[in-house]
């Protein structure tokens, strides 16, 4: 453990600058508490504080400027991308699209405060169109908020800090083994959610070719888009509806569904996520409304457009 604070205490700027980097790509590997403990091991040399908090702020716009290009020369299939690194998936992509769907650019001020939600955000604000200079607006000073308040708490507790790190380097082996032990329950804690919620929502699927074969043969099911409407606007599969546009307005959001006899050759919930968890929910909230024949499309909207099948796109 002494090794590892003697590393710090000689090359926290650099190791600063990778974790962040690492971070802001998507891969669960937190920044915030090495930012904290280099801030505190910093102690008042403001040159020095300052040094540390431009460093992390470059680091974390390189990221966001190349998940930003990404979506831009992509789209929407970047985020499932981004996801399937992220320790939440199912809950990922669905939070990052509510939250900038009603916000904007603006959101990107607190991005950084919450775990996956950084990166997602800054593919979504290229996908979306977000001119380039609002977004690197609004990104460096969530960047520079985010850093800030890191560095600030190190320094300001910077003797707490020290006297946590003298106990771990007392403890030697042990103290890096209880820190190794911390992170792979959280790990392991988060596996088991998910592992959970998967499990819970088991049922039939359909698959994008069964849906193309059924709409070339005039049995067209209702196909339910349950993205956000400002990704729906962007393209969906042709046909669908929007799930969160009914959403609200004091009743619940199949009611536009009714009557169910309407429906008769099924339903298909599809989203753009790891494992079509979004869907399975909004699938399992029709079956309990009493509509039957409802299945999840099994990849989403990322399967059809790599089936090669078109998407329905607002007119230019």
């Amino acid at each position: 453990m002494g090794f590892v604070v003697d590393l710090i205490r000689e090359y926290g700027f650099g190791i600063v600058f990778l974790n962040v980097l690492i971070e802001q790509m998507g891969a669960p590997i937190p920044a915030y508490p090495v930012l904290v403990v280099t801030g505190a091991l910093e102690g008042t040399s403001m040159a020095r504080l300052g040094l540390l908090t431009l460093i992390a702020v470059v680091a974390a716009l390189i990221a966001d400027v190349l998940w930003y290009r990404a979506g831009k020369a992509y789209g929407q299939k970047v985020l499932g991308q981004i996801c399937r690194i992220s320790l939440s998936p199912d809950a990922c992509i669905r939070q990052t699209e509510s939250v900038y769907g009603r916000w904007g650019a603006k959101s990107l001020l607190v991005a950084k405060f919450v775990p996956g939600f950084a990166s997602i955000a800054s593919a979504l604000a290229g996908v979306v169109g977000t001119p380039f200079r609002t977004f690197v607006l609004f990104d460096t000073l969530g960047a520079l908020i985010w850093v800030g308040s890191a560095v600030f708490l190190g320094s300001l507790f910077s003797s707490t800090v020290e006297d946590l790190l003298d106990v771990l380097t007392a403890l030697g082996k042990w103290g890096l083994l209880l820190l190794a032990v911390a992170f792979a329950v959280f790990v392991a804690r988060k596996w088991w959610q998910r592992q959970r919620v998967v499990r819970s929502l088991k049922m039939p699927r359909m698959s994008v070719e069964e849906l193309a074969g059924l709409n070339a043969r005039g049995t067209t099911p209702t196909v339910i888009d349950v993205r956000e409407p400002l990704l729906f606007g962007q393209g969906h599969i042709p046909g669908a509806s929007s799930w969160l546009e009914h959403q609200g307005k004091g009743r619940p959001a199949y009611e536009h569904l009714l009557p169910r006899e309407q429906h008769e050759h099924g339903l298909v919930v599809y989203c753009d996520c790891p494992d079509e968890i979004s869907a399975a929910r909004v699938a399992r909230q029709l079956q309990r409304a009493g509509f039957h024949n409802v299945r999840p499309l099994t990849g989403g909207l990322s399967a059809w457009e790599a089936a090669g099948f078109e998407l329905e796109k607002p007119e230019a």
